[in-house]
């Protein structure tokens, strides 16, 4: 980022205001809003309300070759310790338009997606159950293919609606998504997504989709950390480790990392694929976590021959996200 990229958006503060009124917040610490609770300050977060809004402010961005990038829930991002640099648009509640129509629904991607499991399974609507307890957003999980038990979102996506760089609104059917096992084309094509149509089966028992999350919140309120700051499961989970090894927490554990420290920075004694921020020994930084992770992988790799992915993306002061 250099100083003239910087100044150009100070100064543009007053015109964002103009154009997305009462959307515009400046200076605003990273570790508030931070899932991990770690990051610097913000210069500038913009909030859309809708499409619309979206669609002129990336316009306005491009046209004036401003850096920027895109927060959702922030549930797999880690925020730099120097801040952000750019202007950092946030996709929050205002993005939770959700209707139902028959097996079909219309979600924004500010929906909550524990909440919008729940709400499918009252509307006798079964397929997304495994996503009922991931703590995050859908225009997140899309992006990712998210879910658990090694299922994906995306295998119930038939449309996105997403908004480019120039502000020009795409929509994709599913074979242009590009869903594979936690990615899609939306990881790096920079695009923002806006709309989400997903095609659900009805339930035959509305009791046994019930149940069966009730069973997975149960499974991860016992495994997983409830009182510390974290992102989620770190490391992705490799089909041909876990065939020779176990998952990622198991795998993690057994090479001696559960528990775990740098700085504040700790293998959850819970379930060693979480990192936690130990905020009763002080705030944990960013590169705490980063040195934490690279000797995980390094361990890992050593004694398994696997190198594992990480799930976790890096926000650098620059709003360049990178992976791990």
């Amino acid at each position: 980022m250099t100083i003239a990229s910087t100044s150009a958006i100070a100064a543009a503060i007053g015109d964002l205001e103009r154009l997305v009124p009462g959307a515009v917040e400046v200076d605003v610490p990273l570790s508030r809003i931070s899932r991990w609770r770690i990051g610097g300050p913000a210069d500038v977060i913009v909030s859309p309300r809708n499409t619309e809004e979206l669609a002129r402010l990336r316009a306005w961005i491009h046209a004036r070759d401003l850096p920027s990038v895109v927060i959702g829930a922030t549930s797999n991002l880690l925020f730099a310790d120097e801040g952000l640099r750019a202007i950092a648009i946030r996709i929050g509640s205002d993005f939770a338009s959700l209707s139902i129509d028959g097996g079909s629904i219309v979600a924004g991607p500010g929906v909550w997606v524990p909440g919008l499991a729940r709400k499918a399974m009252l509307a006798d609507l079964t397929g997304i159950e495994h996503t009922c307890g991931i703590p995050g957003t859908l225009g997140g999980l899309v992006c990712m293919n998210g879910g658990s038990q090694r299922k994906g979102i995306g295998s119930h996506v038939t449309h996105v609606q997403s908004v480019d760089e120039r502000g020009e609104i795409v929509e994709r059917t599913h074979a242009q998504c590009g869903f594979a096992y936690r990615t899609s084309v939306f990881q790096n094509n920079d695009e923002v997504i806006s709309k989400v149509t997903l095609r659900l089966d009805a339930a035959v028992d509305k009791r046994s989709c019930r149940h069966e999350m009730l069973a997975i919140l149960r499974d991860r309120r016992r495994k997983f950390p409830q009182k510390l700051p974290n992102c989620g499961s770190v490391f992705v989970s490799n089909p041909a480790m876990y065939a020779d090894y176990g998952p990622p927490g198991k795998v993690i554990e057994a090479v001696g990392f559960k528990g775990h420290r740098i700085g504040n920075a700790v293998v959850s004694l819970d379930h060693a694929n979480f990192i936690v921020n130990d905020l009763s020994a002080g705030r944990s930084s960013s590169n705490d976590v980063l040195e934490l992770i690279h000797r995980i992988r390094l361990k890992v790799f050593e004694e398994t021959g696997y190198l594992m992915a990480v799930e976790v993306r890096q926000v650098l002061s620059s709003g360049k996200i990178n992976g791990i």
